[in-house]
């Protein structure tokens, strides 16, 4: 049976005017309302016409790029390098037609956010969407986004993820280019403890985040093969992230040693004051990225003390920032701009996918002068 627009005015509880204004994007509309009938457009699968329907399986000339903080540099310098690979003028493909519209749809790092730009970028008839950095680990959001990316593939848009792991049901992938965290954050440790460092501590990100979990699985590895970890607590302490999405079991040493917080600046100098105030005897500090990192090292300034001579402090991503601080960031390379173009390139069918659809991209650790060996 057709689905009517007065069937998704009744799932969204709203007038029919409310949908039309919403799909028709003429009419100021409040956020809450808009989010609700793109649900109901998208549970109901509805087509907003005909002619519409006719055309559900072509694609346009639009590429939505979705990140979750075009203000970071993490993201927004792979999506402008997969920006210049999508086409457009000046794009030296020299083919007739292929041009694209590459549209930035900033999240903010909200699942609701990205399901909606997703449910949008479905009614324009996406030719790709490339989904970059990590990924929510909630069941939920997970076989939400499974189903979405499914109809998206159904339809004739080609989907990239760049900088996340591929879905447990990821058949609707072009390709999934996910960078190395857990082995770039296992080898950063080692640098530490290859220098004499015994307690360090740990600035992670967002625990529900697939990056987040990866870093500092590698980060514990790399404690245990050293003896620095044992004892595992049943099921974690309560001052860590206590579970394992966020790097398995590890000793209540190892959770009091770890602070998490957003991928910012501001939650950078405030975690590390707080992991100072537990745990004073950290010779080492170990930052989610190295945004985070610069506001360790503004926390560890204010509190008196000079890096390295008293404490290192380390990053992780090697943002062009990073070799400019004072001292230079000693941090964890990935090839973002790299990883962003060939990101582009899968999307517009310039470039083969990997074998299996899934490449590994491997990180590169980058000593400088924010870590030296601790003192006495």
């Amino acid at each position: 049976m057709t689905v009517t627009l007065a069937d998704v005015a009744a799932r969204a509880r709203v007038s029919p005017a409310t949908v039309s204004r919403v799909l028709n994007g003429n009419y100021p509309v409040a956020a809450s309302t808009r989010e609700r009938v793109l649900r109901a457009v998208d549970d109901l699968d509805y087509v907003l016409n005909g002619p519409a329907s006719s055309l559900a399986a072509a694609t346009s000339d639009l590429v939505g790029i979705l990140v979750n903080d075009i203000a970071d540099p993490f993201f927004g310098i792979m999506a402008g390098a997969a920006q210049t690979q999508i086409g457009g003028p000046g794009d030296g493909s020299g083919r007739a037609g292929g041009e694209k519209l590459a549209v930035i749809c900033n999240t903010g790092g909200s699942p609701e956010r990205e399901l909606t730009y997703l449910t949008l970028l479905q009614r324009q008839r996406a030719a790709a969407v490339v989904l970059t950095g990590g990924a929510v680990e909630d069941p939920a959001h997970r076989a939400a986004m499974s189903a979405k990316l499914a109809k998206l593939a159904d339809a004739g848009t080609r989907i990239v993820f760049c900088g996340r792991p591929p879905l447990p049901e990821g058949d609707a992938l072009v390709a999934a280019l996910a960078f190395d965290n857990r082995g770039g954050g296992r080898r950063l440790a080692e640098h530490l403890i290859s220098l004499g460092h015994r307690r360090i501590g740990y600035v992670a990100g967002p625990p529900e985040r697939t990056t987040t979990r990866h870093r500092l699985e590698g980060h514990r590895e790399a404690l245990r093969a050293a003896g620095l970890d044992a004892a595992p607590t049943a099921g974690g302490g309560k001052t860590g992230s206590g579970d394992q999405r966020s790097g398995g079991q590890a000793s209540a040493d190892q959770e009091r040693l770890t602070v998490h917080g957003p991928y910012d600046r501001r939650s950078g100098y405030e975690a590390t004051l707080e992991l100072l105030r537990r745990a004073p005897d950290v010779t080492a500090i170990v930052a989610a990225n190295d945004t985070v990192a610069l506001g360790a090292c503004a926390a560890v300034r204010d509190k008196g003390m000079r890096i390295p001579q008293d404490i290192s402090v380390a990053g992780f991503d090697d943002l062009p920032f990073s070799v400019d601080a004072v001292p230079a960031l000693t941090t964890v390379r990935l090839p973002l701009f790299e990883a962003g173009a060939r990101a582009g390139r899968l999307a517009m069918g310039k470039e083969n996918p990997p074998p299996g659809g899934i490449a590994t991209i491997a990180a590169e650790l980058m000593i400088r002068g924010s870590t030296a060996a601790p003192r006495g």
